[in-house]
Formats: structure tokens, C-alpha cells, sequence
């Protein structure tokens, strides 16, 4: 029977000190797998992830980094190799929202947006697929959303961000399907989360609305589909969007 564990795998997961990351972490660690998530300016919420886990026996690695940043993520990998020998799986989870008119965009809003979202993932993913190759192993998920698909107003600089990611996905998935890597995406619908917290209660009520399930997930129902992608019961998935959004957007 094919295995969910992740026990002696090694994972990195950015934004993953709560939210979709943190559910993640939390759930890979309790799978086998050793972890380090990284954080940009959430101390708070990373001692408190690590004190959860550790309470249950589990343990993990926080450190901040700027996915946005080249310098911060070359830190940040270097980091990690001190601790790891090699890192099996990466999940990229940083992210950023936003609720603003196209009218009123301005080019620093657009940038930082794609700068965060689709930079920050070609940034550390380049850090870490070089080695997956040379290991002819790896697991990359990288954390979309199922407005790439479906669009929504006022999301316009984060809806091209996702949608970035998904053919990021796609092309590199080529790349990496032949040395025993698989690339795949995650797109979530609208989640319980801090970043969902940031839209107006008028565009919350409009997106529930809409929900076949007539209900906002929560992350725990999100992280799962990142435990099947990552163990070996995945391996058949290549370039592949799985997206449980509640009947948002079934394609």
C-alpha cells in the first residue's frame, strides 16, 4: 500500500508560521518528516508554533527570511543546509493579500505583490531544485489560489500572481518529472486565514455567498492535499493544480 509518511524526509516551508504554512508544518512534522519553516516578521506566531509542536513531542526550525528578497532567501538556504544535508520537499506558502480597485493599483502595490507571490517562489525554489536534481529526488508544492482561475475584482495584482505560479508550475514540472521530482500546485478556495481576514466584510459576504458549501474552509482542510503531494502516495501527480475550494471554481 502506498504510504503517506514523511518520516526521514526533510521539508523547507515558507510562510509557515500560520495560516495554510502552519497547518503544514504541524502536519508534515507529525508525519515523520523534519521541518524548518520560515516566517517574514512573525516572531510571535513561530515561538508559538514551535511551543504547539513541541508540546506534542514533535520539533521543527523557524527562520525569517524575505522570499521577496534574493539576499534574504540566499540566507535563508544557507541556513537550512547547516541543518539539513538535503532538503526533500518544499512547499511555497509565502504570501501576501490585498483588496484594491484596479484604478487605484499603483505600480508599487503590482510589484510588491509579484514580487512576494511569484519572484519569492522562482527565488527559493532555485535555491533548493539544483540539489533535488543531483539527488534525483524531490517534492516542490507551491501554494496558488483558485482565483487564478476564476478571477475576482479588486484582486487583479494578486490574481496574476497566482495565476504565475500555475504555469510556473507547469513548466518546470517538465524539468523536474525526469530526476524523480514532482512539481505541483495547490489552490486553495477562500480559507479561515489572516490574509482572508484583510478583504472588506462586503467582498467576504459576496465570496460565501457564492460557495456551494456556503462556508469558508479552514486549514485544516487545506494541508492534506499538501501531505498527499508530498509523500509517495503523490508521485504520480506532475504539473498537476489540486484545488479544494469548496465548489468555487471545478474544473
Amino acid at each position: 500500500m502506498t504510504s503517506f509518511s514523511l518520516k526521514g524526509r526533510t521539508a523547507v516551508v515558507t510562510g509557515g508560521s500560520r495560516g495554510i504554512g502552519g497547518a503544514i508544518v504541524e502536519l508534515f512534522a507529525a508525519h515523520g518528516a523534519k521541518v524548518i519553516f520560515c516566517h517574514y516578521r512573525d516572531e510571535v506566531n513561530a515561538a508559538a508554533l514551535l511551543d504547539r509542536l513541541k508540546s506534542s513531542n514533535l520539533d521543527a526550525f523557524s527562520i525569517e527570511c524575505d522570499v521577496s528578497d534574493a539576499v534574504s532567501v540566499s540566507n535563508m538556504a544557507a541556513r537550512v543546509h547547516e541543518i539539513f544535508s538535503h532538503v526533500d520537499i518544499l512547499v511555497n506558502c509565502a504570501g501576501i493579500g490585498g483588496e484594491k480597485a484596479f484604478t487605484e493599483l499603483t505600480v508599487s502595490d503590482w510589484d510588491r505583490m509579484i514580487a512576494v507571490h511569484l519572484r519569492g517562489t522562482f527565488l527559493v525554489t532555485h535555491e533548493f531544485f539544483p540539489a533535488m536534481v543531483r539527488c534525483n529526488y524531490g517534492r516542490v508544492i507551491n501554494i496558488s489560489s483558485q482565483l487564478a482561475y476564476k478571477g475576482a475584482p479588486g484582486s487583479v495584482h494578486y490574481c496574476a500572481a497566482k495565476a504565475g505560479i500555475v504555469g510556473f508550475t507547469r513548466a518546470l514540472s517538465y524539468e523536474g518529472a525526469p530526476h524523480g521530482i514532482t512539481v505541483n500546485t495547490i489552490a486553495p478556495g477562500p480559507v479561515e486565514t489572516d490574509l482572508l481576514a484583510g478583504f472588506s466584510q462586503e467582498w467576504r459576504d459576496m465570496k460565501q455567498a457564492q460557495l456551494p458549501i456556503a462556508r469558508f474552509g479552514n486549514v485544516d482542510e487545506i494541508a492534506p492535499t499538501a501531505l498527499l503531494l508530498a509523500s509517495d502516495a503523490g508521485s504520480f501527480y506532475i504539473g498537476q493544480t489540486l484545488s479544494p475550494n469548496g465548489g468555487d471554481v471545478m474544473l
